[in-house]
């Protein structure tokens, strides 16, 4: 009797079945390749100071690429150190308070090096419950005993804390990217202090909008150079290139070097997103206006869309959220923007923890008066029923 095979096109069959219920839940997404340029008003991106596209930024990656190549040509403790990523580090550290920072390729790899290189299976990892996706993951791939507690509550992390013998670390965002609400940095440091455990702060969403001239949510706090305290960060958002670093004690960084596996067996940053990185830092340190501004746009954008009827989260920092009835209508919304001619983030399960779909707005600072006012205007105008119920 000849053997019955398997149907090879039945492999992958139940990725059909998943397709449907997504479909049905309205939480399908797709890839929308953009243009070059376009007519949209950009309210979607995190670029915000808007120095993606900024003479200086352009410059810095054209500039790089020429000299070191398109490419780092291989992991950073082989060949992938060039002397323009030490420049950026040694800045980077400077400039945010810091005594050393080490550069990896993603904000993601940056969360998952300083997590897993800093615990084991007898470290006690306590994660805010609003944390973003990188920490998650870093937290399961660390393999240490992960206590989830309730969003920004430093009361609850004591507890988790408590008792605990041997290392410990307390893992949170500065600003959640959801609701853009900031965190108890302060309350968080202390309840740290209080149990010998460490403080690592995703900065992410800080840097470039929060602390003197955008020193980050750390340095605001008074925590920058702390010997307790590392902060992990991207460079791809207000500082409009790729990549991400952690910052922290030298001890830390050497540690990171020789343990952090997202950054051994990684290849390392390219050049032309180092040289955009630091030349938008160099703008920055001559242009601090710029974070007051992304803030002072956020509060605008807050205040006018909340006067009229919409329910949005206060803005601690750049981003501005606003609470859709559904995923559909979300998702709806959304569309109707883009087809006014305004991009806007749409988030829904399960990028959202508490379950609730909303327009995610993007504060940048170069926007102009006579943009806010466009943006405001649009949002109200596809607003779709219930959205402004209170």
């Amino acid at each position: 009797m000849p053997q019955h095979l398997p149907d090879p096109a039945e492999v992958f069959a139940w990725t059909d079945d998943a397709e449907r219920s997504r479909e049905r839940a309205g939480l399908v997404r797709t890839l929308r390749p953009r243009p070059a340029s376009s007519s949209l008003l950009d309210l979607a991106s995190n670029d915000y100071l808007g120095l993606t596209r900024h003479p200086e930024t352009v410059a810095g990656a054209r500039e790089a690429a020429e000299r070191w190549g398109a490419g780092a040509t291989g992991s950073r403790l082989v060949t992938g150190t060039t002397e323009l990523h030490a420049e950026l580090e040694r800045e980077l550290a400077a400039f945010c308070g810091f005594e050393a920072a080490l550069v990896l390729s993603s904000g993601y790899a940056a969360n998952l090096a300083a997590v897993t290189a800093l615990s084991d299976r007898d470290t006690l990892v306590v994660s805010d419950a609003g944390n973003h996706a990188s920490i998650v993951d870093a937290c399961r791939l660390s393999r240490a005993r992960t206590e989830v507690v309730p969003h920004a509550d430093p009361d609850t992390a004591a507890k988790a804390l408590a008792g605990h013998e041997g290392r410990a670390l307390l893992v949170s965002d500065s600003v959640f990217s959801v609701d853009g609400d900031a965190a108890p940095l302060a309350g968080y440091a202390a309840v740290c202090r209080a149990a010998g455990a460490a403080l690592v702060v995703d900065d992410a969403h800080g840097l470039g909008v929060l602390g003197e001239g955008g020193r980050g949510a750390l340095h605001a706090a008074g925590l920058a150079g702390a010997p307790d305290v590392v902060a992990t960060l991207t460079l791809s958002k207000s500082l409009g290139s790729q990549g991400g670093a952690v910052l922290g004690p030298a001890r830390v960084i050497r540690h990171l070097v020789n343990t952090a596996r997202t950054f051994i067996f990684d290849t390392g940053l390219a050049p032309a997103a180092a040289g955009a990185a630091l030349a938008s830092l160099r703008l920055l340190q001559r242009e601090p206006e710029r974070a007051a501004r992304a803030r002072e746009v956020a509060d605008r954008l807050y205040g006018r869309l909340t006067a009229s009827g919409l329910t949005a989260a206060r803005p601690d920092a750049a981003v501005v959220s606003v609470r859709a009835p559904s995923a559909a209508a979300a998702l709806r919304w959304a569309a109707d923007c883009r087809e006014a001619g305004l991009f806007v983030g749409c988030f829904r399960p399960p990028s959202v923890p508490d379950g609730i779909s909303r327009l995610r707005l993007t504060a940048r600072g170069d926007l102009t008066g006579e943009e806010i006012t466009r943006a405001v205007d649009t949002i109200l105008a596809t607003a779709p029923a219930g959205a402004a119920d209170r």
